[in-house]
């Protein structure tokens, strides 16, 4: 049983569990229609319901639901309810931060303001799930506020995705996209090649990157050492692997394990052999 504190709109009420004595939102259709200050209600079958936090990563949440309207609420939970379609369980603590977002979006949007996003590529490359979830954010902003997101605010809605799916905070998840667009980039450098940001090999480089900074992050190692093989047979590919790994080391402020270079090697070597 709720007690309500707030309402929202037709489809959206702030309350608390008469129980736990903790707070949450109710949104789903026709939720907070006729309901007063007070009131006593049960969950409707369709309700989608928060706890609220006190704090986010964006300030309280209570502010949040004070300065953003409940419409942008209800979009916030229809992206996250298409990502646990897609990966079943997701930190549902995202509503008001994501919401915030999605406002201030809209807001800059409207004002005709110029958003950009240098990394969405690598956000669509690395994050490709996420970034799939997130594309149809467009569809139900574009129904619910009448606004157009581009594919920069898609990638941006997909950092949030992301870091609902696990520990990684927002702020990670892109100083992890920096890190490995700069890898990529000196590979081109050392090189003297393009790499093609639509092919399946840049894809399969990223990902591996990716992995790899994981795995340092966690202090974890690849147990086959393909190092000595690799070096033989493609020396300069190697000796690239190694800078690379070095310059990533030293980002992330953790030693590259050396068994990385190898494999590292391996998908430069594709870049020399124009298999991209």
């Amino acid at each position: 049983m709720f007690r309500v504190i707030k309402g929202l709109n037709h489809n959206g009420v702030l309350a608390i569990d008469m129980d736990t004595k903790q707070e949450y939102i109710l949104l789903g259709k026709g939720i907070g229609f006729g309901k007063k200050v007070n009131e006593r209600i049960e969950a409707p079958e369709n309700a989608k319901i928060y706890l609220l936090q006190q704090e986010t990563e964006r300030g309280s949440a209570k502010e949040i639901i004070n300065s953003v309207g409940p419409e942008i609420l209800e979009i916030a939970s229809s992206i996250i309810m298409e990502a646990e379609k897609k990966f079943e369980k997701v930190d549902e603590n995202i509503l008001c931060p994501l919401a915030d977002h999605i406002a201030f979006a809209i807001k800059r949007i409207k004002n005709n303001e110029q958003i950009s996003n240098p990394l969405t590529p690598d956000i669509r490359a690395l994050f490709a799930e996420e970034y799939e979830v997130a594309s149809k954010a467009k569809d139900i902003i574009k129904e619910i506020e009448g606004v157009e997101i581009g594919e920069d605010e898609i990638g941006y809605i997909a950092l949030h995705i992301h870091s609902s799916l696990g520990n990684e905070k927002i702020a990670q998840a892109m100083e992890t996209a920096m890190l490995v667009r700069a890898c990529v980039t000196s590979i081109e450098e050392y090189t003297g090649k393009t790499i093609d940001i639509e092919s399946l090999s840049y894809n399969r480089l990223m990902s591996h990157i990716k992995y790899m900074v994981a795995r340092t992050l966690k202090g974890e190692t690849i147990k086959l050492d393909m190092n000595d093989y690799i070096n033989e047979r493609f020396p300069k590919s190697f000796e690239i692997a190694e800078e690379i790994c070095k310059k990533l080391g030293n980002g992330l402020n953790k030693e590259i394990k050396d068994v990385e270079i190898g494999y590292l090697a391996m998908h430069i070597e594709r870049v020399f052999s124009d298999e991209l």
